[in-house]
């Protein structure tokens, strides 16, 4: 599987927030999408995600253009957005079970993503009352119900503890050795460490980035 981004372009008003993003992932891959707050990763991911119109340019997996074919985009790409798209109302079990049925959610409770993540141990909390890596954690469950092949993370560890990031860093690595295609975007030094490839946006341009674990070497770029 590869997906290719072709000439993704967005402008609001005067203001030109992707001009021109182009470039390609093939299956198995995790890559990094950085910049600094506003840069345009988010509308980017957005784009992707099918969440908001671009002004120009496609999205293309393995011939198919997935701004063209909704079903499609549908069943490939699994998005987590900045926020958490949950039901605060509802428990985590009544979240899930909008996505899974109970036999499926239970099988991946006990031995698939979902116990991976750890969300057995707040399953019955109602959401408003969760910490936020648990509504992070809950939100990766949702949206990979339907066994994406694309995932689409946003700042999916922002301000989370560290036993947070690692069960989230131990799943996204499982998705990548099972062939799956992550596009990251992120300011964590540990989740650009799980990156095969490093992406920059910096002026409505993409370009990519060669990291050798300097972080110092990162930051002057993205200034």
């Amino acid at each position: 599987m590869q997906i290719q981004v072709n000439d993704i372009r967005k402008q609001y008003g005067k203001k030109t927030v992707l001009d021109g993003i182009s470039f390609e992932v093939t299956d198995g891959k995790i890559v990094g999408i950085l910049g600094v707050n506003g840069s345009g990763k988010s509308t980017l991911f957005s784009i992707l995600a099918g969440v908001i119109g671009r002004d120009g340019g496609s999205f293309v997996c393995d011939g198919i253009d997935l701004f063209k074919n909704e079903a499609a985009r549908s069943a490939l790409i699994g998005y987590v957005p900045q926020g958490t798209p949950l039901i605060e109302e509802l428990s985590s079990r009544d979240n899930l079970l909008l996505w899974y049925g109970k036999a499926e959610m239970k099988r991946e409770l006990d031995s698939g993503v979902l116990g991976m993540l750890g969300i057995d141990a707040f399953l019955d909390k109602r959401v408003g009352e969760l910490s936020g890596g648990m509504k992070k954690r809950l939100s990766i469950g949702c949206c990979v119900a339907n066994k994406p092949k694309i995932l689409l993370l946003d700042e999916p560890s922002s301000a989370l503890d560290l036993v947070c990031k690692e069960r989230i860093s131990n799943y996204l690595r499982a998705f990548r050795d099972d062939g799956g295609i992550i596009l990251i975007a992120t300011h964590d030094v540990q989740e650009i460490g799980l990156c095969d490839g490093i992406k920059l946006i910096k002026n409505g341009k993409m370009t990519d980035v060669g990291y050798d674990g300097n972080v110092h070497r990162l930051v002057g770029l993205l200034g």
